[in-house]
């Protein structure tokens, strides 16, 4: 039975889980390390042990590595659960159903040690919250955008959806950006003591609106209504095979893989670039973040049109040469005589360019990807594609925060700052390599009828 067209009411909706996502996946990204490895004067009591194994490592950086490593071998299994799924209610909104009440349990629970000191259990139970998280949510996720080469038939629909995607994912991102701020308000109003427990409030608070926001996508979607998919019976090893020998794929991912690293540096640091770099307040964070997002929506039309006339790999790569400035900037944060907000403001308008078409474009590119080799192979893979993608991601991710978490150790706090700008450096680095990789990328054109 041929799919009915995907209404823009649907996209909107499609956009909604995608900010559900982004809001926790966030929280993790935003206060994570901030909250276990706080700065002096953060008001923040100390929850695991500081000291550096093997002179590089330290506790936080070898628990989200092991996190994201854990969750890393769960995807393909998830995908090929999805693929080969012969639901009745559809291979994707089913399973995502199942992840959205662990997702909120985990998420807030990541946020709740057992014990407010250096404890041994503090540590074993952040190993063991951060698995179930990264789980349930890569339970979500992974049908989630493999939905949408199901629902986007050509290349023009497949930017707009992945556009109203980015949407979510940035909202998601601003939601998320205020968590201290409303942490502030919370223990100002109701006169919390331990900023702790203001924070584990606000967490509570925002988890909540990221499961509903999961939720209205999971339920409000006919996926048997809107999607063309079938059942895919190749074998994992095959499929993932298949997937692997993909040379434009791998290129993808090697280029995706240097910018999520930069990316997360980006996350993990931004309020260590403003606190100690800056030696701005915390609550400026909110304020940086509400920026970037509106700035780049102003570009988010300019990406759709110049995509359909230029192509996606040169806009691509251009928004890799131009978040490399952005790092750079990093690294001299503080050090002239300007106003520090003048400073880190710009910066945040300079990274709104490539937030705006690297939110965008890679999923679009993604899905031509994965339609490309179902016309090839006969076989539907959309959700080992994203999984393998989400891989990659995440092992980015754990390398991000790994490092970041690293060069800490050579300086964090005001007056002794070497490891933030160390940050700066290996960010440049890190996105000048995936715009060289990427310019080996064979772009086609979507033959795709957009009947």
């Amino acid at each position: 039975m041929q799919a009915s067209s995907f209404p823009r009411s649907g996209q909107i909706i499609y956009a909604f889980g995608m900010m559900g996502w982004s809001i926790m996946i966030n929280l993790i990204s935003v206060i994570l390390v901030y909250l276990y490895v706080p700065p002096a004067g953060s008001g923040l009591p100390l929850l695991i042990s500081q000291v550096a194994i093997f002179g590089i490592f330290n506790t936080i950086t070898i628990i989200t590595a092991g996190g994201r490593l854990a969750d890393a071998v769960f995807d393909p299994l998830i995908a090929q659960i999805s693929d080969r799924s012969t639901n009745p209610a559809g291979r994707r909104i089913p399973l995502m159903k199942k992840a959205i009440l662990p997702s909120l349990v985990c998420c807030f629970l990541v946020f709740y040690p057992l014990k407010q000191n250096i404890a041994p259990v503090n540590t074993i139970w952040l190993v063991c919250m951060l698995i179930g998280f990264y789980i349930s949510t890569t339970t979500y996720i992974i049908p989630y955008n493999a939905l949408l080469p199901e629902l986007a038939r050509d290349s023009a629909a497949k930017v707009r959806l992945s556009t109203w995607q980015s949407v979510g994912y940035v909202f998601g991102i601003g939601i998320a950006s205020n968590a201290f701020n409303i942490a502030d308000a919370l223990q100002h109003s109701f006169d919390i003591a331990s900023r702790l427990t203001a924070l584990q409030y606000t967490v509570a608070m925002l988890a909540m609106l990221a499961a509903l926001f999961m939720a209205v996508t999971a339920f409000a979607i006919d996926e048997k209504k809107y999607s063309f998919s079938t059942y895919s019976a190749v074998p994992i090893r095959t499929a993932l095979k298949q997937t692997l020998s993909n040379r434009n794929f791998l290129l993808f991912i090697v280029a995706d893989f240097s910018y999520f690293i930069g990316v997360t540096i980006i996350s993990s640091g931004l309020l260590y670039f403003v606190t100690v770099l800056l030696h701005l307040p915390e609550s400026i964070g909110n304020k940086l973040m509400i920026t970037m997002i509106l700035v780049s929506f102003i570009f988010y039309p300019i990406v759709n049109t110049l995509s359909a006339r230029i192509g996606k790999k040169w806009i691509v790569i251009v928004s890799l040469l131009i978040l490399a400035l952005v790092f750079a900037g990093i690294y001299f944060l503080g050090k002239p005589a300007v106003n520090p907000e003048l400073q880190i403001y710009s910066l945040i308008l300079l990274a709104s360019v490539p937030v705006a078409s690297l939110n965008i474009l890679p999923v679009a590119i993604l899905a031509e990807i994965i339609a490309k080799d179902s016309r090839e192979t006969g076989s539907n893979k959309e959700a080992l594609y994203f999984a393998v993608r989400y891989f990659f991601i995440k092992i980015a991710q754990t390398f991000g925060i790994a490092l970041f978490s690293m060069f800490l150790i050579y300086g964090k706090d005001p007056g002794n700052d070497a490891g933030l700008r160390m940050n700066g450096i290996l960010g440049f680095i890190l996105c000048t390599v995936a715009a060289i990789i990427f310019s080996a990328f064979r772009e086609e054109h979507s033959a795709e009828s957009s009947s």
